[in-house]
């Protein structure tokens, strides 16, 4: 059981309904931490779920999150389309970057799909999480590149190197330290991070994937963003709200993320087109 602040309508399951709940989150003055509390039981210190190939570990953290989003869901899902269509096409194996990829989902996505992928993330706590989800999804062996890193200093290191990516991922916190205190804000430092980003693109790439949790952004702005940068390259963006929904034909949905999701000209041709 965990509060959200969003929810401002009633709750349709009776209070006592929730009585029986395993864990309960009760949040301090700090945005988005506090501590579990366990009214029974203390459940498992983490459980295994699995998504598509994908096998990967929950566990109660203090940030109120249990150390991945299911809203996410929905970009699993494209990712693991595009990755597919690279790799029937032949050639390579297709190179992706995961900036913040904080446990891997995404990563082992792309990975099981048939990507080569560099993921990077700023905590090595996270990345020794991401390392066990691989091994847990039997791609222990699969061609990932683990970096714990800050991302912007990696990225400029891989322009100064000349790399490129047939597709990128942009997932950043709202705010968030470097392994060597380096302090992200996401309002003051994205738009510099997209513009590199773009530059690491492939001429041939697929796609640019960013996603943010900023209360004050929306998928437009992020939209904006991307298409300023990618504006000579063609092909098309799509954006919107990623969302936690009911169940039920009447469910409701709580937002928890934007995203802007660019694919190129030809990928953009075997990709339905989801806007009206």
């Amino acid at each position: 059981m965990r509060p959200e602040p969003q929810c401002w309508w009633a709750p349709r399951r009776p209070p006592a309904a929730w009585d029986g709940a395993d864990a309960v989150f009760d949040p301090s003055d700090e945005e988005d931490a506090g501590r579990w509390r366990f009214p029974g039981r203390p459940p498992a210190e983490s459980w295994a779920l699995r998504w598509g190939d994908v096998r990967f570990t929950a566990r109660l953290t203090p940030f109120r999150h249990l150390a991945f989003f299911p809203e996410q869901a929905a970009n699993w899902a494209w990712l693991d389309r595009v990755v597919r269509r690279r790799v029937a096409a032949g050639g390579p194996p297709p190179r992706i970057l995961n900036l913040f990829g904080y446990t891997g989902v995404a990563s082992l996505a792309c990975a099981a799909a048939g990507a080569a992928v560099t993921h990077v993330d700023a905590s090595k706590k996270a990345i020794g999480y991401a390392r066990e989800n691989a091994q847990l999804s039997g791609l222990a062996d699969a061609p990932v590149r683990w970096i714990c890193e800050d991302a912007r200093r990696y990225v400029q290191r891989e322009l100064k190197r000349g790399s490129l990516y047939d597709g990128v991922i942009l997932d950043p916190p709202k705010y968030g330290r470097g392994p060597t205190g380096e302090v992200w804000r996401l309002f003051e430092d994205l738009p510099e991070l997209a513009r590199s980003c773009a530059r690491l693109l492939a001429p041939d790439a697929d796609f640019l994937l960013l996603n943010a949790y900023a209360a004050r952004v929306s998928g437009l702005a992020l939209a904006h963003l991307v298409s300023g940068d990618l504006a000579d390259r063609g092909g098309r963006i799509d954006w919107g709200e990623l969302a936690l929904c009911e169940g039920g034909a009447d469910g409701r949905a709580i937002g928890l993320s934007f995203f802007a999701r660019w694919l190129s000209a030809a990928s953009a041709g075997a990709e339905p087109d989801p806007r009206p």
